[in-house]
Parts: structure tokens; C-alpha cells; sequence
């Protein structure tokens, strides 16, 4: 490329498309001698007097990797000076092209003077002054010049103004280390200049180098105003530090730092933040504000060790309960950090996992907290057993609490599967299933609900089932379409099992749903085992219209033992015969979705639960809606069971072709009839936002409104604002 500016006068800067095409590659070889120049042109006159040669009409010349093309090149052999005139386009090898109306050069083709200068870059972006000069090194300087990594053209191929552009007095592009300098720069949006940036750099293209990123600016009713600029420090070329100084004004400064790397066997990742600020006591928001070190680190990463073993792990701590809400990190309740070790092959799969959890939530007890060191699994796969399938599994678990019950598990299981299909079309699986466990557990008077609890010492149980499913698909056409029903029917049989005997810990969620119908067990986890014989029975529908989709089923079962039933009063399955449940989901091209879950109580069809999520509209335009009502009179005293109601609504409105408006609401509607222990009214909103938004390919700008409605400690109600923008395209 040969670029760099003299000294003419301009108001502006062109950094629209010029109407020559650059250079093609020249068809014929290249010459044994670098120093040859090969060129055409439909005219060619040589003076043998003064040792000129002029070339007119589609002049092209290339010399080891340069390439010009121009209406008319003027060479002077003795001085080896060329003028390429009108309509002037110059390729470099890296692949840049130089567009101009004059421009002056050796007849190395490497460097020289342009008048006018357009240089679009091989890696994006492209730089425009009205003089530029380029050395043999390949450097380019330019004066008055304006750079952008925008479209400078709309979807309808007219010119337009780039969404950001820099300007400066003086510009240095060095190809060699991929960046551009600048002297004296503003930054201009939608052609309206900036604060002046006396010192400026960026890299070209998408590679990662050091440098300041996207600020961040926000307005919060605890923190006051919030300034943040990271910096991006590339360590190599597969490492990266961000350093980013929090500054607030109303609390002390804090420090996030965040480094990432990429290995030949995997990647990680941590997080951290840092400040020492006054807090609130969680558990006693209304006590005396406590200056202390506050923090949060947030690690995660992934490791292919060979095809088959890989370890991950993630990594979640934070110094206090209220700390990621007051600074706006996350609102998660509960912190987990896992680590795995993993071996998959095509019928194997062995994984050893630890995991600790750290509660954010009010008035839970940390020291009850599960710790899983560790938690092994191994499972087999063996075809054409009988016929069938088998899968075997080995599990063993140790859970164990600072202050509460240890639990320490282990059980081998054997499941066999045979799947045929009758000549009348059904589908038939029988499945045989044995398991055997071990339990030891102690200090169990530290669990509160007895029913999770089981019994001091160590016990064994056996756990056998038979099940019988079958399923007989009914299709054809309806309405232009294709519908097809599915009546479907299971028994499953299994003998008594002691349960109560043995803790559970990772059985207690338990609800009847459209997913569980026809488990073979419908308690989640391996601590609790459906003993019984019942049938399940119901029916799957499914309607392909053009533009229209339909997807339902519903069920129930019928328990045939008559002894008492483990499950909780109100999950749908603590009597013989099950609540109903069912799923509705509907499609209508790619405008509409709406997803409905429902359990139906089997006594007076009162609605137990009752879950809609809906998606309408189209990517640029739509809204975003979800209910959900718990209706199931269960013990309030079953934490993970309690019943709750809300209303979620989100909507993003397109105008223009760039802009859009956008929102997002949270309301608890539950009350005393769902949770007797809740505080909420009926109808307590949570959080909301609002906000506006400019997205095109290079920039994206934002105001954002959000306001919180309750109190957690430190972690005030109020109204917080964000500031958006980020300039894409603009190095990393």
C-alpha cells in the first residue's frame, strides 16, 4: 500500500465506496526478476528522449505483490518516479486497498504520495484523508484524515453517514503491528463531534490488544453514580486481563479484575471484585452499618484432556449475602461451585463431582449447607442383551454439614429395556429395573422435617420394578395437514420399599407433571422410590398445519395398592387416583408461541397449577409473557414445595431500523391463600425496566431505567440507571 498526505486543503474527509474496482491478480506468471514490472494498457507511448513511458486506458502494474490499476500512469525510467492518474486503486500483499485521484510512487510500487486517499482495510474498517504518505516499511501517515469500522452505505446500497467515525489531525496506520494512531482525534456519533482525545490508538480488525474498552456509567439509589473504564491488557495472544476501577459517589471505590486464557486442553476463566465498604448485617438490616472487606470471585473452566477424560469445574464465593445485589451483579439466591472429572466413550460414562453451595437467602443457616466430596457415577451400556438393552450404574455419595446431618449413600442399579414395534403399529417397551442401596446417616435431629430425615446408622433396602409401556400412534390427514393421536398406556409394579428408613436428600421437590407422568419413578433423585402398582394412561396430540404447529398431551395414573402413599398432600400423587396434568403448546409460524402447563385436581377440576409462557411477535418486535400459580395446599412447612404466584411480562418495540424500545416486569402476586408464611400482599412488584436502545453493525447505545422494590440489607429499593455504549468493530 502506498499511501500518505501531502498538503491540500479539504473540509471532509470521503469514506464512501469509489467506483474502481481494485486491481485483479495479473494472469500472466510472475517474472524470475523481483525487479521487473509487468503492467498493461489499451494505449502505450514511449519518448525516447526523455526515457518516459505514458500508458492510458485501464493501466494495471504489479511488482511482488503490489498492484495499481488507474486510468493513466506516467513512468520516468531514469527517476523510476510513477503518477498513476484518475480513478487510481493500489492493492499491498496483506490484501489493503488504497483508493485515490493522484497519487506519486517508486516503481517499487511500495511507497509514495495519494491525493484523496481511500484505504479500505483487508481486516475491516477503512481510513480516508485528503493527502497520505506511505514509506518502504509499509507505514502510512496521513493528515486530516477519518477513520471508521462502520457501513457507510444503507440496506439499499445509498451512502450514508457511518455511525462513528474518528477524526484527527494526524494518523499513523503501522500494518506491522495492525494498529492506527492518532494526534489531535474527536470521536464523532451520527456526525456529531465528541470531547476532543488528544491521544488516541486502536487495533484493526478483530484481534485482541491492550487497551481501554466500552465504559460503563450508572446510576444507582445505594451507590450513587457509578464510573467504570476497563482496561484490556493482552498478555499473549491466548491471554487477556481486564482491570476495571469502580468509582462511586456515595461508597468507596471497587476493583474487578477478570483474567481468561485458552490452552491447547481447554479454557478458564476468573472474575473478581474487590472494596472495603460498610455493610448491613443480613440478618439484621436495621443494625449498625459494618466497614469491611467485601468481595466476589467468580471462576470457571473446561479441559479436554484426551477424547475421552475432561475435568471442569466452576468456581462462586462472595464475602456477604447482600453484596452482588448491592453493586448489581447478580441477583442468584445461591452460590454454587462444582468440580468433575469425566470420562465418556460410546457406552461408558464414569464422572466424580464435588460441589459446595453457599446460601444467599434470608434466615438460612450456612453451616446446613450441603457439601459433596464427592459424589461418583459410573454407568455402562451393553446392547442385544435378551434382545434388549442393559444399563448399569454404580453411584456413591457423601454429603456432609458443619453443623447439620451427614449423609453418606451408595447403590448399584441393573436396567433392562426391550423395544419392539406390532405389525398394527404400536409401540411396546418392557422394562425390568433392580437396585440395591446403602445409607448411613447421622446427627439426623439437625434436619427440622422429619420425613427427610431417616433413621441414625447404616440401613439397606432392595428397590424392583417391571413396567409395561405402550404407545399406538394414529395418523393422518385433517385440515391440509397432518394430525396424529397417540393413545398411550403403562403399568408399572414394584413391591413395597422402605423409604422412610433411608434420608433424602435430593428427593424433595417433588411434584406430578407432564414430564414425570410416566416416569418410572416420579420422585426426582435416587433417595425416594415410588413403590407401587399403577397404571398411567393418557394421550399425546400432535396437528402440522402449513404455518401452524399443535403439541398436547394429558394424563393421570391409578395407584392399585391401598397403603399409604409417601408422596406429600398436594403434590397430584399422594392418593390412588393422580391429579390431571397436561401441556399445550402452540406454534404459529415464527410470530407465535405459547406454552401452557396445567395439573387439574382429580376431585373438583380446581386448577393446582397453572404455567403459561408466551413469545409473540417477531425479533425485532415482540412480548415476552409468563404466569405462574402454585395452588397445591401443601404443608408449608415443605420448603421446596411451597406454592408462590407471578407475572412476568417483557417487550422489546422496533422503530425505525436501528432503534428500539424495551421493558421488563417481575410481580409477586402471591399471598396468604398460596403461602401461609409469605409477607407478600397479592401484588408486590419485585424489579422493572425500561429503556431505549440504538443497535446498528458497529455501535450500540442505551439508556436503561430499572427500579427495585425491595430491601435486602445493604441492597436498597430505588431506581438505578444505565448508560450504554460500545463501540463494535473497534479492536476487541
Amino acid at each position: 500500500m502506498l499511501f500518505a498526505l501531502a498538503a491540500r486543503p479539504a473540509l471532509a474527509q470521503d469514506l464512501q465506496d469509489r467506483p474502481v474496482p481494485p486491481p485483479p491478480p495479473s494472469d500472466a506468471p510472475a517474472p524470475a526478476n523481483s525487479d521487473q514490472v509487468q503492467f498493461s494498457a489499451a494505449a502505450l507511448q514511449y519518448d525516447n528522449n526523455t526515457d518516459i513511458v505514458t500508458a492510458t486506458g485501464d493501466v494495471r502494474m504489479y511488482r511482488e505483490g503490489q498492484k495499481l490499476r488507474s486510468d493513466q500512469v506516467v513512468w520516468n525510467r531514469k527517476t523510476g518516479q510513477v503518477v498513476a492518474t484518475g480513478n487510481v486503486a493500489v492493492t499491498n500483499p496483506q490484501g489493503d486497498i488504497a483508493y485515490g485521484d493522484k497519487i506519486e510512487l517508486t516503481d517499487s510500487l511500495k511507497d509514495g504520495v495519494v491525493d484523496n486517499l481511500l484505504i479500505v482495510l483487508e481486516q475491516g474498517g477503512r481510513l480516508a484523508a485528503v493527502e497520505g504518505k506511505r514509506d518502504e516499511d509499509g507505514v502510512v501517515t496521513l493528515k486530516r484524515a477519518s477513520y471508521t469500522a462502520c457501513s457507510v452505505t444503507d440496506s439499499n446500497g445509498c451512502p450514508k453517514e457511518p455511525s462513528w467515525k474518528i477524526t484527527a489531525i494526524r494518523v499513523v496506520y503501522r500494518p506491522d503491528r495492525r494498529r492506527i494512531y492518532y494526534t489531535g482525534a474527536r470521536v464523532h456519533l451520527f456526525g456529531f463531534a465528541s470531547i476532543p482525545l488528544p491521544r488516541l490508538s486502536n487495533p484493526v480488525g478483530d484481534n485482541a490488544e491492550s487497551g481501554l474498552l466500552s465504559p460503563i456509567i450508572r446510576y444507582t439509589a445505594a451507590n450513587g453514580f457509578e464510573v467504570a473504564d476497563p482496561y484490556y491488557i493482552r498478555l499473549a495472544p491466548n491471554r487477556g486481563l481486564i482491570v476495571a476501577p469502580h468509582i462511586y459517589s456515595k461508597v468507596a471505590p471497587m476493583l474487578q479484575g477478570s483474567f481468561e486464557a485458552l490452552t491447547d486442553k481447554g479454557a478458564y476463566r476468573i472474575i473478581g471484585y474487590a472494596t472495603v465498604s460498610p455493610r448491613n448485617d443480613f440478618l439484621n438490616p436495621t443494625g449498625p452499618n459494618t466497614t469491611a472487606f467485601r468481595g466476589y470471585i467468580d471462576g470457571i473452566g473446561k479441559f479436554q484432556l484426551d477424547p475421552n477424560w475432561s475435568i471442569t469445574g466452576s468456581l462462586r464465593l462472595t464475602t456477604d449475602r447482600t453484596f452482588l445485589r448491592r453493586y448489581d451483579i447478580s441477583n442468584d439466591d445461591r452460590l454454587r461451585s462444582t468440580a468433575s472429572l469425566e470420562r465418556i466413550d460410546a457406552n461408558s460414562y464414569l464422572g466424580i463431582t464435588g460441589w459446595y453451595v453457599e446460601s444467599l437467602r434470608l434466615g438460612d443457616n450456612q453451616r446446613l449447607q450441603p457439601i459433596a466430596l464427592p459424589e461418583i457415577d459410573y454407568r455402562r451400556r451393553i446392547d442385544d442383551v435378551l434382545g434388549g438393552r442393559v444399563a448399569l450404574q454404580l453411584n456413591t455419595l457423601a454429603i456432609t454439614r458443619p453443623a447439620g446431618q451427614d449423609t453418606q449413600r451408595a447403590f448399584a442399579s441393573a436396567r433392562w429395556d426391550l423395544r419392539r414395534i406390532t405389525p398394527w403399529g404400536q409401540e411396546v417397551t418392557l422394562t425390568a429395573y433392580a437396585r440395591g442401596d446403602v445409607y448411613n446417616a447421622s446427627d439426623t435431629a439437625a434436619t427440622t422435617v422429619v420425613a427427610y430425615r431417616g433413621l441414625e446408622g447404616v440401613h439397606a433396602r432392595a428397590i424392583g420394578a417391571l413396567a409395561l409401556d405402550i404407545k399406538w400412534p394414529l395418523i393422518g390427514e385433517f385440515l391440509g395437514g397432518t394430525q396424529r393421536v397417540t393413545p398411550r398406556f403403562q403399568i408399572v409394579a414394584s413391591p413395597g420399599t422402605p423409604n422412610l428408613s433411608v434420608p433424602n436428600e435430593d428427593a424433595r421437590a417433588v411434584d406430578l407433571e407432564d414430564s414425570n407422568l410416566f416416569a418410572l419413578n416420579r420422585f426426582p433423585g435416587y433417595d425416594r422410590w415410588e413403590d407401587s402398582t399403577r397404571f398411567t394412561y393418557g394421550v399425546d396430540y400432535a396437528l402440522d398445519l402449513p404455518g401452524v404447529a399443535v403439541d398436547a398431551n394429558i394424563g393421570q395414573s391409578y395407584r392399585l395398592t391401598s397403603r399409604p402413599s409417601i408422596f406429600p398432600n398436594g403434590t397430584g400423587l399422594s392418593e390412588r387416583v393422580s391429579d390431571i396434568v397436561g401441556r399445550t403448546e402452540v406454534r404459529i409460524r415464527d410470530f407465535v408461541s405459547v406454552i401452557h402447563r396445567y395439573r387439574l385436581d382429580k376431585d373438583n377440576f380446581a386448577v393446582r397449577r397453572n404455567e403459561i409462557d408466551a413469545t409473540i411477535g417477531s425479533k425485532q418486535t415482540y412480548v415476552l409473557l409468563g404466569y405462574l400459580r402454585l395452588n397445591r395446599n401443601i404443608d408449608p412447612t415443605l420448603e421446596d414445595l411451597r406454592d408462590r404466584e407471578e407475572a412476568r411480562v417483557g417487550a422489546r418495540v422496533g422503530f425505525g431500523r436501528f432503534w428500539s424500545i424495551f421493558g421488563s416486569a417481575t410481580i409477586d402476586l402471591t399471598d396468604k391463600a398460596e403461602d401461609p408464611t409469605s409477607i407478600a400482599n397479592g401484588f408486590s412488584p419485585v424489579r422493572h425496566r425500561l429503556g431505549v436502545q440504538y443497535e446498528d453493525d458497529c455501535l450500540r447505545l442505551g439508556v436503561t431505567w430499572r427500579r427495585d422494590y425491595q430491601d435486602t440489607g445493604d441492597a436498597r429499593a430505588g431506581n438505578s440507571f444505565l448508560l450504554t455504549l460500545a463501540f463494535k468493530n473497534l479492536g476487541r
